[in-house]
């Protein structure tokens, strides 16, 4: 009885909710059982070649045999233990940092934050203690989206926090360069941007001069998507009551110290959602790296689909980076709601 009064209450209380519950059953009714039947039931899991899928559903093998592709892009089959090692660190080092002792966080943080990246690049690149060479443009699949997304979060999170400060600040000089700078980038495309890092502008550095295009594609995300983030925490700053603010210079707080300590933590807490839509936004944003060449998760599933021996597999495999892209998505989303929940944030 609890059961039908909790069905009733919740998708049948007024003829409006009845008819969209009913209009969503009946959609799930026509989509559901053929989806299943394409991905599980009748799909092709075995085989090595596209021949082996006889089978209506989707062929799997495709995502199997190009799997390592779709992951590391064109980086050395016989280097791929470097990439393995540098996230399996970082994997263990978040699982650790969940659990650890509250007085040693901030230093697993700081090594995860500053020594840590560099680290991963000399091991990634390679050139040195015997490791060797590997040229960025052999980097592509989920290893460069991740390398992206990771080194643009890590540098347009401290950016935006210092626009944000700025375009608040009393001085006009560090008010207005901030407002224009913010509300150039946000004015723009993203697309535009990376093709004007990428193609653009190494024509105007001198002869000779060279700036590795990942970093280029890196600096440009990253002072991109650091203009969005200026203006989610310049939200969380206005939210902090007035107050807070004046007890802080009541106390003899300066200006940065009553940032630091009282204001920016409450403004951060505010503004937690915010802060995870734009990692989720730019981790999303990714796959348009292909402009300028390189090749992420998507673009070596555009690469595999053109091979004369796969034609034809290509849903197979956006079906595959589209399950992955939702993964990480759904991970950052329920970290970022795990963090709101152990910090209790209220207005």
């Amino acid at each position: 009885m609890n059961v039908l009064n909790f069905i009733r209450k919740r998708f049948f209380s007024s003829p409006i909710d009845a008819f969209l519950t009913l209009s969503i059953g009946y959609l799930i009714y026509l989509t559901i059982p053929p989806l299943i039947n394409w991905t599980l039931i009748d799909a092709t899991f075995s085989g090595n070649t596209k021949k082996d899928c006889v089978a209506e559903g989707a062929c799997w093998v495709f995502v199997k045999m190009w799997f390592n592709r779709f992951l590391y892009g064109l980086y050395p089959n016989e280097e791929i233990w470097r990439i393995n090692l540098a996230f399996s660190i970082l994997i263990i080092s978040i699982v650790v940092y969940r659990f650890l002792n509250p007085k040693f966080k901030k230093y697993l943080f700081i090594f995860l934050v500053l020594p840590f990246p560099i680290l991963s690049l000399m091991i990634f690149s390679g050139g040195f203690l015997g490791l060797a060479p590997v040229d960025t443009r052999e980097w592509g699949g989920l290893f460069l989206t991740l390398v992206i997304s990771i080194f643009a979060i890590i540098f347009c999170f401290p950016l935006g926090i210092l626009l944000a400060m700025g375009r608040r600040s009393n001085l006009p000089v560090i008010k207005y360069f901030s407002i224009g700078f913010i509300e150039f980038w946000r004015g723009v495309p993203l697309i535009t941007v990376l093709f004007m890092a990428g193609v653009m502008f190494p024509l105007l550095l001198p002869s000779g001069t060279n700036l590795d295009k990942l970093v280029r594609v890196i600096i440009a995300i990253t002072l991109f998507e650091a203009a969005y983030m200026a203006e989610v925490i310049r939200g969380g700053l206005q939210a902090v009551g007035r107050g807070q603010y004046d007890a802080s210079k009541a106390i003899g707080m300066g200006y940065w110290k009553s940032h630091i300590f009282i204001v920016l933590p409450q403004a951060l807490k505010l503004v937690i959602p915010g802060i995870a839509n734009t990692f989720i936004a730019l981790f999303k944003d990714t796959p348009l790296v292909f402009v300028v060449g390189l090749l992420e998760i998507l673009g070596m599933v555009n690469l595999a689909k053109t091979n004369p021996y796969w034609l034809g597999m290509a849903t197979e495999g956006y079906v595959f980076v589209a399950f992955v892209y939702w993964i990480f998505c759904f991970a950052m989303s329920r970290y970022s709601l795990s963090i709101e929940e152990k910090l209790k944030t209220t207005n």
